[in-house]
């Protein structure tokens, strides 16, 4: 199945005092390369939700962020950091002395620097948080893989059209192919006539063996065999395989290299016109299943 390694997808789930909101992109990669950004308190979590994501992608990059909310009252105290109240208290107190000032010194003096007051540090209970992050961050994936196999879904349809192209090019090809040892006999005769000017009696033998030769020389039968296995292969993989991009991407260096053959032997110039079409072609899948995961 072709699935494409570009996506987005946001989930939120609230259970309780807990709201979790997990956005994943994903881009294309070489090798699955996880990227999370999750609050500090449940850093502890980050393994697991990273098993969570390889469960369910191959390849690409995957960038998750999550945002997660504690509404409870544990999580909403404050505390007041003492020793920095007291030094600032005393700071004061010495600046109303060394300048006479007879004001209190009110609360708000000293509540509205900044972190005298600050919320507790208080521990996450991980078994009423883990269930809600792992359920949300399993959604977030199930829908980003959706929208990767739609995409993909494109990918297929564009690439068996390409497909398609291509194995009506290589019949073409073929049919241009044909009667190549007459091809040749009246290319050397011709080329003879012209360059002895008719003075020079040919010797019809001497020029089938040398047509032969070019004719030989020139053969693409095995180069098109072997592109026709390929493009079965294409085909094959497409509908079996998981994951079948790095066997893709293999297969058209492969392709490419039999139409590269074909080229540089042929001596036909409408089988090299198809042949530069067909290779087009090529370049175009190649640049698609590179997003292939």
């Amino acid at each position: 199945m072709i699935k494409s390694m570009t996506a987005f997808s946001r989930v939120e789930k609230t259970e309780g005092d807990l709201t979790v909101n997990a956005e994943i992109r994903s881009y294309n990669s070489k090798y699955l390369d996880i990227m999370l950004r999750i609050p500090q308190a449940y850093l502890s979590l980050e393994e697991e939700i990273k098993g969570l994501v390889s469960e369910k992608a191959a390849r690409g990059r995957v960038e998750i962020k999550l945002q997660i909310r504690d509404n409870s009252e544990e999580s909403c105290a404050f505390e007041v950091n003492q020793p920095k109240a007291l030094a600032y208290h005393t700071a004061l107190v010495q600046l109303k002395e060394m300048f006479h000032i007879n004001r209190d010194i009110s609360l708000n003096m000293l509540a509205g620097v900044g972190g005298v007051i600050k919320p507790a540090e208080t521990e996450k209970n991980m078994e009423t948080c883990q269930p809600v992050i792992a359920d949300c961050v399993t959604e977030a994936m199930d829908g980003l893989n959706a929208m990767r196999e739609k995409e993909g879904d494109f990918i297929a349809r564009d690439f068996t059209e390409r497909l398609d192209f291509i194995e009506k090019s290589m019949e073409q090809i073929e049919k241009l192919s044909d009667g190549l040892l007459f091809h040749y006999q009246e290319r050397l005769k011709e080329r003879i006539a012209v360059l002895t000017r008719g003075i020079v009696e040919t010797d019809p033998a001497r020029i089938i063996q040398e047509a032969a030769f070019l004719a030989d020389r020139s053969d693409i039968s095995e180069e098109i065999v072997r592109a026709k296995s390929h493009i079965l292969q294409f085909r094959s993989i497409m509908q079996s395989e998981a994951c079948p991009g790095r066997k893709l991407n293999f297969l058209l260096q492969e392709f490419n290299r039999e139409f590269n053959t074909m080229g540089s032997k042929t001596g036909n110039a409408d089988v090299s016109h198809t042949i530069v079409s067909v290779k087009s072609e090529i370049e175009k899948i190649r640049e698609q299943v590179q997003n292939v995961e």
